[in-house]
Formats: C-alpha cells, structure tokens, sequence
C-alpha cells in the first residue's frame, strides 16, 4: 500500500469524473459516483501514507552496549 496506490485511485477516480473513459450504461454504479468515490479513496490514502510516514521519521533509536569487565 503506500503513496503509489493512493496515486492510482486518484487518477481512476478523476478520469472516471472528467469523462475520459465512458463506462456503459449498464454499470449499476453512475461514472461520476465512482469517479468521486475513487479520487476520495486516493486522497485519502495518500495522507494515511504521509501520516505513517511521518510518525517513522520521528522514532529515535537507542544502542546500548554492556560490557562485562
């Protein structure tokens, strides 16, 4: 998962939206539904991605050696 498929979902969704594919009209689901339902889902999986993304930068790692003398 991640930015890429976030990435994916938004372009579907907006050619679905902008009309540069016609679906035929037997889909139960209008194009312009989709095209909404698709661009939201990407957006907000663009942000999730960022989100963890961020919170992964921000850990600290600490190394502690012992030695026995």
């Amino acid at each position: 998962m991640g930015i890429g498929l976030g990435i994916v979902l938004a372009v579907a969704g907006a050619i679905l939206l902008f009309r540069a594919v016609d679906i035929p009209d037997g889909w139960p689901v209008d194009n312009d539904a989709l095209g909404w339902i698709l661009l939201v889902a990407g957006v907000a999986c663009i942000a999730y991605a960022l989100v963890m993304n961020a919170q992964r930068n921000r850990t600290k790692h600490i190394e502690e050696r012992r030695t026995d003398v």
